[in-house]
C-alpha cells in the first residue's frame, strides 16, 4: 500500500504510532472492517483517524464517500473541527478544501431560539418549529392558499416603525440578528392572515426542488467553504433568509466529514427522522472516546414513559373520544324548541364528566366539526372507536396501578413519609427480582387485565390520537399519545432477559398536587433498561462500511470486542484489527506510582464523617502530591467523597482547594477556569463527573493527577444488579467472555475511568508530571485487584510503592 494519505496529513511528520495507525484503519476499513485502538492520551488519534477516513474518502477507487464522527465530550468534537482546519490548512495547493459540517440540536441553529424571540427558547423550540413548519406547508400546499415565494416575500418586505426617542416612528426596519448577520426578516415569526408561519422555513420550500435533491436549495458555496461549524452554517443560512435546520439537513449526504453525537448514529428516533442517510456502507465511522460507546448506547437504547406523559395521553385520548361521543349523543337526543346553551334552567344534557364548556361545544355544533375530523381520521386507519376507549382505560388504570406500587413501596420504606416530603431521597422501585429473569409484576397485572392487544395496538392508536389533535388544535407541542403507545409496546416486545423493568422515582416540587400524594415530591417514570446493549451497537456499526473505534482507555480490547459486539461482527466477516499505542513521550517526564494503601471500599474507610486509619492514609497521600508545586486534580469515587477529601485538604494545604460539585455545564465551565486562572491549586471531584474525561489541560494547567479507590458504581442498585445479572448470561463463564458480569459491567468500566483521570496530565513531548494511583488494586495483583485490566506498558509504568515511600519517590522526580 502507497502512503498517498500523507497528503492529507496535516502536520509535517506523523508519531510512529500514527502512521502505524493510520495504515492499520485504512486496510482494514479495505476490507470492511474496524480498527481498534487504544492510544495514550497526545497520540493524535483525532489526526489519525481523520486522515485514514478522509483518505478513503478522497481515493477514487475507494468505494467510501463520506466520514462520520461520533464522540461523547463537547471537548472532543472541537478537537475534530480543529484538526479539519489543520488538515484544510496544509492540503497541497491543487487540492480542494475538505468540506466538513457539525451536527447539533435545533436549539442552537433556529435564529428565533438563539435570539429567543417569536416565543421560542430551548425548551419550546421543537414543539413550536413543528408548528409552524406545518402551518407552513398548509399554506403552500396543493390546496394552500398562495406559494412558499409569496409568504417568503411578504416576509421580506415588512416593514415596522421603531419610536425614537422623541416618539416619533423611525424609517429604518428592526430585522433579526443572529450569528453576527442581518436576516431580512423581522424579529418574530410571520402572519398570513391569521395563520402564524415560519419565513426561513418558507424561503426553504420555495428554494426546494419539485423532484430534486434538497441540496439544490443550499444558498451559498458549500464544497470549498471547509468546515461549516455552528456559527457558519447559522450565519450562512439566515443571512440568505433560509432554515439553518433545513439546510444542516440537506447538506448531510454531501459533505465529506460529519461531527456528531452518538445519538446521531444510535438513538433510534434521531436516526429516523434525520440522520438515516448516512447510516450506509459508504460511511468511514469514526467512534471516538469509544471506552463511553456500551454505557452511552445503553441509555439511548433504553426507553420509558413518565407518568406525567401518561396522564396527558389519557387526556388526549378523551380529547379524541369525547367530539365522537357527543355528537353520537345529540343525535340520538332531539332538543326542545327554544332550548340553547348551558346557562342556568338549560336542558342540554351531560354526559359523564362533561364540563359546560363542552357542553356549549356540542350545543353550537363544534363537536360536530371535530366528530367528523376524528371519524375521517379513524376511517383511514384500521383504529376503531373502541379500540381507543379500551387504550384511554389501559392508561387510566396503568396509572393507578403505578400510584398503588409507589404508596406501597414508600410505607415499606419510608413509613413517615407523607409527612416528611423534603428528604425523600430518588429511588428505583424494581418490578421484579433483579437476579432473576422473568415477567415483571406490571406486565402480568396488564396481561392479566387487558390480554395481548391493547399492548400491541398502543403505538398505532398513540399515532391516529396525534394526527387527530393536529387536525383539531392548532397549538404547537409534542403531543404525548405517541410516546405512551411507542413505550408500551416495546415494554411488551422486550425480553425479561436482555431487559430490566422498574419505576423509576426522581425528586422534584409539585405545589399542585395534594399536599398527601407521592406526586408532590416525585416525577415517576415507568423505565424499560436495556442490560446489553452489544447486539444494538452491533447492528449500528455493521451499516456502516468500516471505520475506526478508539480511545485512550480500552484495555482489555477483549471484553471491549465483546460488549460492543464486535466479536459478532467479525464472525459475520468483518475484520476487527486490534492496535494498543502506549505514552511514546520522554519516560523521564513523568513519575507513575500505585499506592499500596488499604482498599478504599465502604468496608474498610467507613463513612466519610468517621476517622479510619484507612481514610487518613488516603489524605497523607493526596496532600503529599498537592503540597508540592502546580496544579493538582483529586479524582474519588464520587461526589460525598469528594467533598469529604476537599475539607480534610483544605485544612492540610496553604494552596486553594476547589470542589467540584454535580452541576450544570456553565459552574463546571467557571470552575476550570478558576483552577487554570494561575497559582497552584488542588481541584477534587468525582471519577464519575466530567472533569476526569474529555477536558484538555495543556502546557502548565495540570502537574498531577492523584485517583483514590476504584470507581464502581453502586452496586446496590437494583438496575446494577440486573446489568450484572444479564452480562453474567451474555458473556460469563457459560457466555462467550468467560468473565464474571461484575468484571465486565462494573469493574472494568471503572478502571477505564480512574486511567482517563491520571492521562489528562501527560498531552505532549515536553510536559512534566506526575500520576498516582491510591489503592492496594491498583498496586497489588490479589484477587480483586484491576492490574490485569491495564495495558502492559501501564503495568509496566506504575510500580507498586508503599505509602511511606510515596515522598521518597516525589523528590526523587523533583516534583
Amino acid at each position: 500500500m502507497g502512503e498517498t494519505w500523507r497528503a492529507v496529513f496535516g502536520h509535517d511528520e506523523p508519531y510512529p504510532e500514527q502512521a502505524d495507525g493510520i495504515e492499520t484503519a485504512i486496510e482494514t476499513a479495505d476490507r470492511g472492517g474496524f480498527a481498534v485502538i487504544e492510544g495514550a492520551c497526545g497520540t493524535g488519534k483525532t489526526m489519525l483517524a481523520l486522515t485514514a477516513g478522509i483518505d478513503r474518502v478522497r481515493d477514487p477507487d475507494s468505494d467510501f464517500e463520506r466520514v462520520v464522527v461520533l464522540t461523547s465530550v463537547k471537548q472532543q468534537l472541537r478537537q475534530f473541527e480543529a484538526d479539519v482546519r489543520t488538515i484544510n490548512e496544509n492540503l497541497p495547493d491543487d487540492w480542494r478544501p475538505v468540506s466538513a459540517l457539525t451536527l447539533v440540536g435545533k436549539a442552537d441553529v433556529c435564529p428565533y431560539s438563539r435570539e429567543r424571540v417569536g416565543r421560542i427558547d430551548e425548551s419550546t423550540v421543537y414543539d413550536r418549529c413543528e408548528g409552524l413548519r406545518e402551518r407552513t406547508r398548509n399554506l403552500t400546499g396543493s390546496e394552500g392558499p398562495t406559494t412558499a415565494a409569496t409568504l417568503a416575500s411578504e416576509a421580506r418586505q415588512a416593514q415596522t416603525g421603531l419610536l425614537d426617542s422623541d416618539g416619533t416612528a423611525s424609517a429604518t426596519p428592526d430585522y433579526l440578528e443572529t450569528a453576527g448577520e442581518p436576516t431580512p426578516y423581522l424579529p418574530d415569526t410571520a402572519e398570513y392572515g391569521d395563520t402564524e408561519y415560519c419565513p426561513f422555513y418558507a424561503q426553504y420550500l420555495d428554494d426546494l426542488p419539485e423532484d430534486g435533491d434538497p441540496v439544490e436549495a443550499v444558498p451559498f458555496d458549500f464544497a470549498d467553504a471547509g468546515l461549516l461549524d455552528t456559527e457558519d452554517l447559522v450565519g450562512l443560512s439566515a443571512g440568505h433568509g433560509t432554515c439553518p435546520h433545513s439546510m444542516l439537513g440537506a447538506l448531510l449526504p454531501h459533505v465529506e466529514v460529519v461531527i456528531g453525537n452518538y445519538y446521531h448514529a444510535f438513538d433510534p428516533r434521531t436516526v429516523d427522522s434525520f440522520t438515516g442517510a448516512l447510516l450506509d456502507e459508504s460511511t468511514f465511522v469514526v467512534c471516538d472516546e469509544a471506552h463511553m460507546l456500551e454505557p452511552r448506547v445503553r441509555d439511548l437504547v433504553s426507553d420509558g414513559v413518565a407518568d406525567a406523559t401518561l396522564r396527558d395521553a389519557e387526556s388526549e385520548l378523551t380529547r379524541v373520544i369525547q367530539p365522537v361521543e357527543f355528537d353520537s349523543e345529540a343525535s340520538e337526543t332531539p332538543r326542545a324548541a327554544g332550548e340553547t346553551g348551558d346557562s342556568e334552567g338549560s336542558k342540554i344534557p351531560r354526559a359523564a364528566g362533561e364540563t359546560g364548556d363542552d357542553a356549549e361545544r356540542r350545543s353550537t355544533g363544534t363537536d360536530s366539526q371535530d366528530a367528523a375530523l376524528v371519524r375521517g381520521e379513524l376511517e383511514e386507519t384500521d383504529v376503531s372507536l373502541a379500540e381507543l376507549k379500551e387504550t384511554r382505560a389501559f392508561v387510566r388504570d396503568l396509572r393507578e396501578e403505578l400510584d398503588r406500587r409507589v404508596r406501597a413501596h414508600l410505607d415499606r420504606e419510608h413509613p413517615a413519609w407523607r409527612t416528611a416530603m423534603d428528604d425523600l431521597p430518588d429511588d428505583e422501585i424494581p418490578l421484579r427480582d433483579p437476579e432473576t429473569p422473568e415477567p415483571d409484576r406490571l406486565t402480568e397485572w396488564a396481561e392479566g387485565a387487558y390480554g395481548d392487544d391493547v399492548w400491541v395496538r398502543a403505538e398505532t392508536v398513540g399515532a391516529v390520537v396525534a394526527r387527530a389533535l393536529n387536525e383539531l388544535e392548532e397549538e404547537d407541542r409534542e403531543r404525548a399519545a405517541p410516546t405512551a403507545g411507542r413505550v408500551l409496546g416495546a415494554w411488551y416486545r422486550a425480553d425479561h432477559a436482555r431487559y430490566f423493568r422498574s419505576i423509576d422515582l426522581s425528586r422534584t416540587w409539585n405545589e399542585a398536587e395534594p399536599p398527601d400524594s407521592w406526586r408532590r415530591a416525585y416525577n415517576a417514570r415507568l423505565s424499560l433498561h436495556n442490560c446489553v446493549p452489544g447486539d444494538a451497537i452491533a447492528d449500528r456499526l455493521g451499516d456502516f462500511g468500516g471505520g475506526v473505534l478508539m480511545s485512550a482507555t480500552l484495555e482489555p480490547l477483549s471484553v471491549f470486542r465483546t460488549v460492543t459486539g464486535l466479536d459478532d461482527l467479525e464472525a459475520d466477516g468483518r475484520p476487527v484489527v486490534e492496535r494498543t499505542y502506549g505514552l511514546s513521550f520522554p519516560a523521564e517526564n513523568r513519575a507513575s506510582f500505585a499506592v499500596d494503601a488499604p482498599a478504599f471500599t465502604h468496608e474498610n474507610r467507613g463513612s466519610p464523617g468517621s476517622e479510619s486509619d484507612t481514610r487518613r492514609m488516603y489524605v497523607d497521600a493526596v496532600a503529599e502530591v498537592a503540597s508540592r508545586e502546580g496544579n493538582v486534580l483529586v479524582g474519588m469515587p464520587n461526589y460525598a467523597e469528594a467533598e469529604w477529601m476537599a475539607g480534610e485538604l483544605e485544612a492540610r494545604l496553604d494552596t486553594p482547594v476547589l470542589l467540584d460539585e454535580s452541576s450544570d455545564d456553565g459552574a463546571t465551565e467557571a470552575l476550570k477556569s478558576d483552577f487554570f486562572a494561575g497559582g497552584s491549586k488542588t481541584l477534587v471531584t468525582s471519577l464519575r463527573g466530567t472533569l476526569t474525561e474529555g477536558v484538555d489541560y495543556r502546557g502548565d494547567r495540570l502537574h498531577a493527577a492523584v485517583v483514590c479507590g476504584v470507581p464502581l458504581v453502586d452496586t446496590t442498585r437494583p438496575r446494577t444488579r440486573a446489568v450484572v445479572t444479564a452480562y453474567d448470561r451474555a458473556f460469563g463463564s457459560d457466555g462467550r467472555g468467560g468473565r464474571s458480569g461484575f468484571e465486565t459491567a462494573l469493574t472494568v468500566p471503572a478502571v477505564r475511568k480512574a486511567r482517563q483521570a491520571v492521562g489528562r496530565v501527560i498531552r505532549g513531548p515536553d510536559e512534566r508530571g506526575v500520576r498516582v494511583f491510591v489503592d492496594t488494586r491498583y498496586a497489588r495483583d490479589r484477587w480483586n485487584g484491576v492490574r490485569e485490566y491495564f495495558p502492559e506498558w501501564e503495568r509496566e509504568e506504575f510500580q507498586p510503592v508503599s505509602p511511606d515511600m510515596l515522598s521518597l519517590g516525589l523528590e526523587r522526580f523533583g516534583g
